[in-house]
């Protein structure tokens, strides 16, 4: 079986988000970015299930610009058996991504695409979700377990809701996205940093893949938090009360 894995560029986690002048987006140019967290997640469970004698393939993903390349190195070091990148210097949304990722599930045939639940850059928790509905496909989001049956072709899939964990049972092919607590993901080794500096990644366009990339969300405006106001020191539980009731309204 082999399994697909998407993964996204963004802005590294640790970086201070700098939103541009004309509020318009944030700040990229000059900016550290790597792979989202949560692609990084989906990458080390589809590894997993491969060496645990389950998959025979673990194909990488990911779209965007030319920098995307780096990234897919990244995922090949981890131990990613080749990648895959689709070209295109023009915003691509959950929408187009999805269709993109369809239409090389045609060329690819995979028994199983992993995505990260969202991306730490735009939050939109789509992706996974309109992939599986495009192709028609059973689908289990927010996965922090996952149990691989070959023989029966099905998977289970244990997913985290608001009053608890609820069990799934998918027939294969499936498509899976994964939260936070599924697994901790490996560092790259030197030697496995060298090793993907030869794998192969295939390039396409989305002309060539039949998928028209326009832009079906319009970003009004991006603009910062409004900053938290400083804490006050009060003397005694009278004051308190008093700013919770006349301030806050809270009592």
């Amino acid at each position: 079986m082999k399994i697909m894995v998407a993964i996204k560029r963004v802005v590294d986690y640790a970086v201070k988000i700098r939103v541009k002048s004309d509020k318009s987006g944030v700040e990229t140019q000059n900016v550290k970015m790597s792979m989202n967290p949560f692609c990084e997640i989906a990458l080390e469970e589809a590894l997993r299930i491969k060496q645990s004698g389950l998959a025979s393939e673990v194909v990488a993903v990911s779209m965007g610009p030319t920098q995307c390349v780096d990234t897919l190195r990244t995922g090949l070091a981890m131990g990613a058996d080749r990648g895959i990148h689709v070209e295109s210097t023009a915003a691509l949304f959950p929408l187009t991504v999805a269709k993109l990722l369809k239409a090389l599930v045609e060329v690819e045939k995979p028994g199983l695409i992993i995505l990260g639940k969202q991306a730490i850059d735009d939050d939109c928790n789509q992706t996974g979700q309109m992939v599986a509905g495009l192709l028609g496909w059973p689908q289990g989001t927010f996965a922090s377990k996952v149990l691989l049956d070959t023989e029966k072709q099905v998977a289970t899939v244990e997913r985290e809701v608001d009053g608890g964990l609820e069990t799934l049972c998918l027939d294969l092919p499936a498509v899976i996205t994964t939260d936070l607590r599924l697994n901790q993901p490996r560092y790259a080794t030197l030697p496995n940093i060298m090793k993907a500096k030869s794998k192969v990644i295939k390039k396409y366009t989305p002309q060539e893949l039949n998928v028209e990339v326009k832009s079906d969300i319009e970003v009004v405006e991006v603009t910062e938090p409004p900053k938290r106001k400083a804490g006050v020191i009060i003397s005694s539980v009278d004051e308190l009360i008093d700013k919770l009731r006349n301030e806050a309204h809270v009592i």
